[in-house]
């Protein structure tokens, strides 16, 4: 079953459909410029419907247990242009407005921003839009639901988004080019990386400020932490290996080298591999963290963002070049099916039903 839904809004009849069968997790993949967000059913690998009205969608993120989701857009506008959803049918256009009131007006006012886009699991709907005040790469949800980070290559920050409050709380410098974010598992630290300056920047998530800066490979972009919140494991993806941060020391402990161009990056479920997007080598890579050897396997062309599906022992990889996700299995790195998606899968969200 492939439902496009209009406008902003998930069909209710799909959200209802949804929950009642699907099985296994669900997968959410944005879709880059073609402004939707694929919904993919992980217990039999199909896409169940699409999200639309979230143009230059290549952040998303969410918290387990939350019920949202958070998608950036990596797209700049006038400041105050498309801050709200439209009005669903019926509903009075003054409590349409009032609803999704617009925050105060920003230092930046007047300039060009951007927004994020609330989504509501349930039923797919676009509850709200906040405005930021730049282009959104990747997204990240502090443990708990009531904040969002919004990451800005172009101004060297991010964007600390009160969710509640539907407005721009903080914005932090971090280094320059930040490009990705991952919070600790209690949610008081949040981790950057600085692709300008080969940093990574660790915020305190009660006053918003870098409390202190880590130094790691070439270029540092996708990262994952562990369960326990003790290593991070950052893609140096210039210098083509992956860094693996002491939190406690605040510096590398081990450098796995992959060679070439990398990009996505996650960890099995029992958190004894991780799992890297050689994107240039056209390659899948698995490295067995006890013992630090690493297996590759061909997937091109152009293996990017990378995700694995919790329960399911699957990861899903999407390509840089094609409209693709390959389904792996993440034992043997087998391919066990290619979906064709129309347009590049960016940050995905996994979420256990």
């Amino acid at each position: 079953m492939k439902t496009t839904i209009p406008g902003a809004f998930l069909m209710a009849s799909l959200g209802a459909w949804a929950s009642q069968t699907m099985a296994g997790p669900t997968v959410y993949v944005p879709l880059g410029e073609a402004g939707e967000v694929m919904v993919m059913d992980a217990a039999d690998d199909v896409s169940v419907g699409r999200i639309s009205g979230l143009p230059a969608v290549h952040g998303l993120a969410g918290t387990p247990g939350w019920g949202y989701l958070v998608a950036g857009s990596y797209d700049e506008r006038p400041a105050g242009d498309a801050a709200m959803p439209p009005k669903p049918a019926g509903m009075p256009q003054t409590v349409h407005e009032a609803h999704h009131a617009k925050p105060p007006a920003s230092p930046d006012a007047g300039s060009a921003g951007s927004f994020l886009s609330l989504i509501r699991i349930a039923d797919g709907a676009i509850t709200r839009r906040i405005e930021v005040p730049g282009a959104v790469h990747h997204t990240a949800v502090i443990p708990g639901g009531r904040f969002a980070l919004a990451i800005h290559p172009d101004r060297d920050s991010v964007s600390v988004v009160d969710l509640s409050a539907g407005r721009v709380a903080a914005e932090v410098r971090t280094g320059p080019r930040p490009n990705y974010a991952v919070a600790s598992p209690d949610g008081k630290r949040v981790f950057v990386s600085n692709s300008g300056n080969d940093t990574i920047s660790e915020i305190d998530t009660e006053t918003w400020t870098v409390r202190r800066t880590m130094a790691v490979g070439k270029s540092p972009e996708h990262m994952v932490l562990s369960a326990d919140g003790r290593t991070l494991y950052v893609n140096n993806v210039e210098a083509g290996t992956v860094s693996a941060v002491s939190i406690g020391r605040g510096e590398p402990m081990k450098t796995y080298f992959i060679g070439g161009i990398l990009h996505g990056i996650d960890l099995s479920d029992d958190g004894k591999t991780l799992f890297v997007s050689a994107l240039e080598q056209n390659k899948l890579v698995s490295i067995d963290l006890a013992s630090g050897g690493t297996r590759g396997v061909p997937l091109g062309p152009s293996p990017y963002h990378l995700t694995a599906v919790r329960g399911t022992g699957k990861l899903y990889v999407s390509s840089a070049e094609e409209g693709k996700l390959w389904v792996v299995d993440g034992r043997s790195l087998a391919v066990s099916r290619e979906i064709p998606i129309p347009g590049q899968g960016h940050q995905m969200v996994v979420v256990t039903n």
